[in-house]
């Protein structure tokens, strides 16, 4: 006597659950344009290390012996697997089962996704479609009353996000809870005409007045521009190569340290075109991508949220092999100026940075906040200090290339000042309270308006500071620590990273992490 009969039940089952939502509704999801969940995941992982976890969870209907007649999976898988070899945890909508709707198992076995990503310390994937496990007013009449709102499972959401790194791709439309699941991330993509998010989708926003397609109200380039995702791609392989790349930055968890690969790109390389990528003329913009290319090692700079905040660039890289932070600022966009957006951007990558101990290189060429009616309107002077509040709080190791303008409040954020001053200047620094060309008028009003010849006045006063401007002269008096030759930064910035890979610790932080 043996247990085979059981484990033919078994078989069957796992069978059954495997057709996920049959024929037809797959054969929509690929007529669409998307994946079904069993391929994202086939896809996403190593080839063949998928355990899949609760993988005959459904409902079954029953003949009257009591033998199985069919089985409906639950619309939400999940399991363990790996990327380049490391364990992670991935977790999947079905859309070819209801279409997303919500019942008991759903939840939790959401919940055992998020408990397990924490108490294994693994990285955590989540593949979203639908609504992600949020309501339906069809299950009023199913469960014969309604409740209370909450959120299953969002305090391990929020516990996940100060532990584990969190991944989130939207890969179809999005609505209620699904939407909150890809914010509540580290790092969230959606897919460019595929993928569409939204508090409310259009039917209920049409009940409140306003008719929209799905792309007009959430389409990936507004959640990417608005800063709700990190980037929006043009296919799902993209979305998975992108999680997969990001993944390789980080450490498993906070109680890890980042893990450093052999890049074979030399640390001495020296770039010539650095010498003059800086324009002499201080009102000429200049592209800081190729700088930030040129320092780093070859292929290894991953941009994030390149739609939104743009005055500030942040992404990862390594510098001789050592996972690194990077913030620069972007001349091209406002003259690098910080706005409300590029603060916030700034605010949450630092914060990101220091909860999974990665050192941040920052590329400076900040002429300060943002001015005028909008940027008062937007609070900017809010989120900056929130920016600044965070800076002052990390305690990575830090090291800051002013490559050229640094005024006023802002400026100051280049780097902690009550740390040790890990700091370099290229000859074309330039910095003060304020600049130059805007605080004669004001400093020098009375004089101006005094004189013969305004014009000629205003010309004798500028030369006169500009020679108090030279970064030689704050030099002499320690004001900066070293100007160097711009085809130098690589060498120094690997030398950099590797006197900090000791340095990092593997504390969680102070304080909990928020998206």
């Amino acid at each position: 006597m043996t247990w085979e009969p059981e484990l033919e039940e078994l078989r069957q089952r796992q069978a059954l659950a495997r057709e996920m939502g049959g024929p037809d509704k797959i054969a929509r999801q690929r007529a669409a344009g998307r994946l079904t969940v069993r391929e994202r995941i086939g896809t996403l992982l190593d080839a063949g290390s998928f355990r899949e976890i609760g993988s005959i969870t459904g409902s079954g209907t029953y003949d009257e012996t009591g033998a199985l007649q069919s089985l409906t999976p639950t619309n939400f898988l999940f399991g363990r697997g790996r990327i380049e070899g490391r364990r992670v945890v991935v977790a999947g909508d079905d859309f070819t089962v209801r279409g997303g709707a919500s019942d008991a198992s759903i939840i939790e076995k959401q919940v055992a996704a998020e408990q397990m990503a924490h108490e294994l310390r693994l990285p955590l994937i989540r593949l979203i479609e639908g609504s992600g496990g949020g309501g339906s007013v069809k299950s009023l009449e199913a469960m014969g009353y309604t409740y209370v709102p909450f959120l299953p499972g969002f305090e391990h959401m929020v516990r996940n996000l100060a532990t584990v790194p969190v991944v989130s791709l939207g890969l179809g439309p999005i609505a209620g809870f699904g939407a909150a699941k890809v914010v509540q991330s580290h790092y969230s993509l959606l897919v460019r005409g595929q993928s569409q998010m939204f508090v409310a989708g259009p039917p209920v926003v049409a009940a409140a007045g306003q008719k929209l397609t799905k792309e007009e109200l959430g389409s990936s380039r507004i959640h990417a521009s608005n800063g709700a995702v990190d980037d929006d791609v043009g296919s799902e392989q993209e979305a998975f190569e992108r999680a997969r790349r990001y993944l390789g930055y980080l450490p498993s968890s906070v109680f890890e340290l980042p893990p450093r690969l052999a890049t074979g790109d030399d640390p001495e390389r020296r770039e010539e075109f650095l010498v003059s990528a800086v324009p002499r003329d201080r009102r000429e913009v200049y592209r800081m991508r190729p700088i930030i290319e040129a320092v780093v090692d070859q292929g290894s700079f991953f941009e994030i949220g390149r739609l939104h905040g743009r005055s500030v660039i942040t992404g990862l890289a390594r510098l001789d092999g050592w996972p690194v932070a990077v913030i620069a600022s972007d001349p091209f966009v406002i003259g690098g100026l910080w706005t409300a957006a590029s603060s916030a951007k700034l605010e949450r990558f630092v914060n990101f940075a220091q909860t999974f101990h990665l050192p941040v290189v920052h590329l400076v060429d900040n002429p300060g906040f943002m001015i005028g009616k909008q940027a008062e309107h937007e609070a900017t002077i809010r989120a900056g200090a929130r920016a600044l509040t965070a800076i002052y709080q990390a305690t990575v190791p830090w090291c800051t290339v002013i490559i050229r303008k640094v005024f006023g409040v802002a400026g100051a954020g280049n780097q902690n000042h009550t740390r040790f001053h890990y700091r370099y200047a290229w000859p074309s620094a330039d910095w003060g309270s304020l600049p130059i060309e805007g605080g004669i008028e004001a400093a020098y009003k009375a004089e101006l308006d005094a004189a013969d010849d305004r014009a000629a006045l205003a010309a004798e006063i500028t030369q006169r500071l500009n020679r108090m401007r030279s970064p030689f002269r704050s030099a002499e008096k320690f004001q900066i620590e070293e100007i160097i030759d711009p085809r130098d930064t690589r060498k120094l910035l690997c030398e950099f990273a590797d006197i900090a890979a000791p340095l990092r610790a593997t504390r969680p932080l102070e304080f909990a992490y928020r998206p």
